[in-house]
């Protein structure tokens, strides 16, 4: 990477967007590893395999409230970061990043004591039976331990990216990525530990992942480094980052809200299988989400940056690139989880019951994986822009208008399938927000080219 601190300014786009998003991809594609490959060993262990899976995909929730705080303060701090940056005002930038590192302390302490305290009712408000509820206690009560580091490695590592960072921001994911895979056979089947083998194997990689973030952040290779003078809380720096990342933390803990609705209502309609389904339905649509995030994730810093620079044709082309990118991948996506539905399903379950089951399901639940690449794409461009009540708009209006409400309403209009109806709410759901955010996106990123147009 350039020590050129203007080179985000400067290089062709096209050149910079496969810089930066290449890693972030790579990182994100190694972050769902770090996600799924759980749940896959968990899935095969033998004679519980399947009852263990459904107990960890009750957790799913819970996990996602983590990683959407640190997308809270991280997602939201580090695209103003890079504003600064393209102002040339290098003290406001540490200043977001000391603000965010303390506040990310502060988050992680309240949701360790949340999460030993009360992990239990969680979970059996969350969908758990009497069956699978002891398999997701194991689970989040060590789980919990780790929370600190869950919460500094995803959100500090943001301002790595947002800097220009990307391969370091990779390296970041891939070294703790690459010890949860080693630690995870080990810990589940060698000291035959199962499901809390699981849990410890990842905690101990996110641990060795959080000390390389922060040694970065705190050495010399940084531009904004973690500097103890700005580690006190300013309002006019934190309460903005904060905004800013509310929409990614909409996105991300309503994940967690929409798996408890669909949770409750399979659970009412097709029993355990039907919610074991869903953590496999959860865990193949991260192939959609994380990937896609990661374009959107190098892509914003020169968005970010441009801005601020007030250069409208590179902020223009650095969108169009995302735009192209993101729905090649969805598209392509799509069409193989439509092909070949079961291979996708076999690699978390070789149980043949609940195989048959979610390859069913899959071609449902994503019949409209293909349009994810616009909606991605437009929300990670608001919030490079800067613009939180339009991207917290998009986000909410996905999740919480359409999506939720449709989880209980299509069994009641649909007479047959009741557990098919409720699949069915997904892909309603996203092509309804999908039509409104392009609209909502076209008429704004235009009036924000005029903008910056105007004042260059």
């Amino acid at each position: 990477m350039s020590n050129d601190k203007d080179f985000l300014g400067k290089e062709p786009v096209n050149k910079l967007i496969l810089k930066l998003a290449l890693p972030t991809v790579t990182a994100q594609i190694i972050n769902m590893l770090y996600n799924i490959v759980d749940r896959i060993y968990i899935g095969h262990i033998p004679d519980i395999g399947a009852m263990a899976l459904t107990g960890v995909g009750v957790c799913m929730p819970l996990i996602m409230i983590v990683t959407a705080f640190s997308a809270l303060v991280g997602y939201g701090g580090a695209p103003r970061a890079s504003i600064y940056m393209g102002r040339n005002d290098y003290v406001s930038a540490e200043k977001t990043l000391g603000n965010c590192f303390v506040v990310q302390i502060i988050i992680s302490i309240l949701l360790t004591a949340a999460l030993l305290i009360w992990n239990r009712d969680f979970l059996m408000a969350f969908g758990a039976s009497e069956n699978t509820i002891e398999y997701g206690v194991s689970y989040m009560n060590i789980y919990a331990m780790g929370t600190i580091f869950v919460q500094l490695t995803l959100g500090m590592n943001a301002f790595i990216t947002a800097q220009g960072f990307a391969k370091t921001g990779m390296l970041s994911v891939l070294i703790g990525a690459v010890s949860n895979i080693i630690l995870d056979p080990i810990f589940i089947f060698g000291l035959n530990m199962g499901v809390a083998g699981a849990a410890l194997a990842t905690i101990i990689s996110q641990a060795i992942s959080c000390v390389w973030v922060l040694a970065f952040l705190f050495g010399k290779k940084t531009f904004l480094r973690i500097k103890k003078e700005y580690l006190k809380l300013e309002k006019n720096i934190i309460l903005p980052s904060l905004a800013l990342g509310l929409s990614t933390f909409i996105m991300q803990a309503s994940e967690s809200v929409i798996s408890i609705c669909f949770n409750s209502s399979l659970l009412k309609y097709g029993g355990d299988i039907a919610v074991g389904a869903m953590t496999i339905l959860t865990s193949v649509m991260q192939f959609a989400m994380l990937p896609l995030q990661g374009l959107g994730q190098g892509a914003q810093p020169i968005t970010s940056y441009n801005y601020g620079l007030k250069n409208p044709e590179r902020v223009k082309s650095a969108f169009k690139l995302l735009l192209k990118y993101s729905l090649c991948y969805s598209i392509v996506l799509w069409i193989l989880v439509m092909l070949f539905p079961q291979a996708f399903a076999a690699m978390f379950t070789s149980d043949a019951q609940l195989l048959e089951f979610t390859g069913t399901a899959l071609r449902i639940y994503m019949a409209c994986l293909f349009l994810f690449g616009i909606q991605v794409a437009c929300q990670m461009t608001f919030t490079s822009l800067g613009y939180a009540k339009e991207s917290i708009i998009v986000a909410v209006m996905r999740k919480f208008i359409l999506l939720i409400p449709l989880i209980y309403i299509m069994p009641l209009i649909l007479t047959g399938d009741k557990t098919t109806a409720v699949y069915m709410a997904e892909p309603i759901a996203d092509f309804l927000a999908v039509s409104f955010t392009t609209v909502l996106f076209t008429f704004r990123f235009k009036k924000a080219l005029r903008e910056i147009s105007k004042e260059n």
